[in-house]
């Protein structure tokens, strides 16, 4: 089939690319020139493992293309794909869906015979209804469907996401756009993948839900960790007792930092305004959120604690900023909160990470990025290991560190205590 991505993020860049990588004809969107010509050289904008050696491929084979000409692109497609952004507008918890609309007026310009128009951007309930509104003051409607085919992709395990996804929603309010869906994804079915076709609306609000589910098990679990804390039990131990209840599921029940990425901080927000839209409280998302929010002050008064409150001056290293492993998203990462507060109370700041230096600390005092791990150690009162990075589970901290005094602040739980202490250092974690 034919395919146009509009917008080369992370959504419609891994998309294309994986659809490409299936036998169809793909061509990736976007008005951002250098982005463009980049990835026409195998240059990705975002770390995702595996993607760089898959455009190589298949832009190599002509099955996948790169354009800035959206008109002749969508003429040349059969189905077309939004992909854009929808960031939290400011002052506000709704989600901006400018880009989307702007996409949907410019598809409107292009559509000589019927084609599907499928929005892959996170949105609120009734986003379908209004991209049909604009294109319809353009197009008669027996040209073009609206179709709503949410992703789930993983930041770090996209590309695996996309080849053996848990499900593949398709919302749709016609049934020839669910027969020609139901078939693009058929090689993906084949594999497994349950077809789950649904009204346009469920499919919207079926992505909304699944986020705000699992950023409650997450900020559920970091809750429970706080209580494991003061009451001397492992969160260890916790999270594998009621993991193993089939109804629960052991996944997303890990004690760390905040929630952050590029989705579920914006779309629980999202979430809650639109139900008050429609005058339905949430009020359990609304409160996830607000824990979440002060997770990050909670883990900076426990480092200040750990500290026993002389900060000025302590070299702290940070393993790892990102709000995750196996990506480079810094998107209300914990990391952005915690650093500025040591960096105000006079510390010493060295981080390394896997995927380099970050812009947002550029222009903070005290804090620099190490080329190592052992150059982000060496010399430090506390290391943080705040990433779950695999580079981080197995480092010789008594070879990389010769302080006898060092203390191991570690917020993913990926060593065991014991073993940090009879090296004879301190040991702090999550929920332990």
């Amino acid at each position: 089939m034919k395919l146009c991505m509009i917008g080369t993020g992370y959504v419609g860049l891994v998309s294309g690319v994986c659809f490409s990588d299936l036998g169809n004809d793909v061509i990736c969107v976007d008005k951002d020139l250098k982005k463009i010509n980049n990835l026409k050289k195998g240059i990705i904008p975002i770390y995702e493992p595996g993607l760089e050696e898959l455009v190589l491929k298949n832009y190599k084979n002509k099955r996948l293309n790169f354009s800035t000409n959206l008109k002749e692109s969508v003429k040349k497609s059969d189905i077309v794909f939004i992909c854009v952004g929808t960031p939290t507008k400011k002052n506000s918890n709704s989600a901006d869906l400018s880009q989307v609309y702007a996409a949907a007026k410019e598809i409107s310009k292009s559509i000589k015979k019927f084609k599907i128009i499928i929005n892959k951007s996170t949105v609120p309930v009734t986003t379908g209804d209004e991209i049909e509104k604009i294109i319809s003051k353009k197009v008669n409607k027996k040209f073009f469907s609206v179709v709503s085919n949410p992703e789930f992709l993983r930041e770090g395990e996209a590309i695996r996401d996309f080849i053996y996804p848990d499900r593949v929603v398709v919302g749709s309010n016609d049934s020839k756009s669910q027969r020609i869906l139901k078939n693009l994804y058929s090689p993906l079915i084949s594999k497994g993948a349950k077809f789950l076709s649904t009204k346009r609306r469920a499919a919207e609000l079926i992505k909304y839900a699944s986020n705000a589910f699992l950023a409650t098990k997450i900020t559920f679990i970091n809750e429970i960790s706080n209580l494991c804390e003061k009451t001397g039990i492992d969160i260890e131990d916790i999270a594998i007792g009621i993991g193993l209840d089939k109804r629960i599921g052991s996944r997303f029940l890990r004690a760390g930092p905040a929630y952050g990425g590029s989705c579920f901080p914006k779309d629980t927000k999202a979430l809650v305004s639109t139900a008050d839209k429609f005058k339905t409280n949430l009020s359990v998302v609304k409160s996830v959120i607000r824990s979440n929010d002060l997770r990050s002050d909670l883990l900076s008064k426990r480092v200040s604690l750990i500290l026993n409150n002389k900060i000025k001056n302590k070299v702290v290293s940070f393993l790892g900023v990102t709000f995750k492993a196996n990506t480079d998203d810094m998107r209300d990462s914990s990391s952005l909160k915690l650093i500025p507060f040591l960096s105000k109370k006079g510390a010493k700041i060295k981080y390394y990470d896997p995927t380099g230096s970050k812009k947002e600390f550029k222009k903070l005092k005290n804090v620099e990025f190490s080329n190592s791990i052992q150059e982000s150690i060496k010399e430090s009162d506390l290391v943080i290991i705040h990433t779950e990075w695999n580079d981080f589970k197995s480092i010789n901290f008594k070879k990389f560190s010769k302080n006898k005094k060092l203390i191991i602040y570690d917020m993913r739980n990926i060593y065991s205590p014991k073993k940090i202490k009879k090296l004879g250092f301190k040991y702090f974690g999550i929920g332990r």
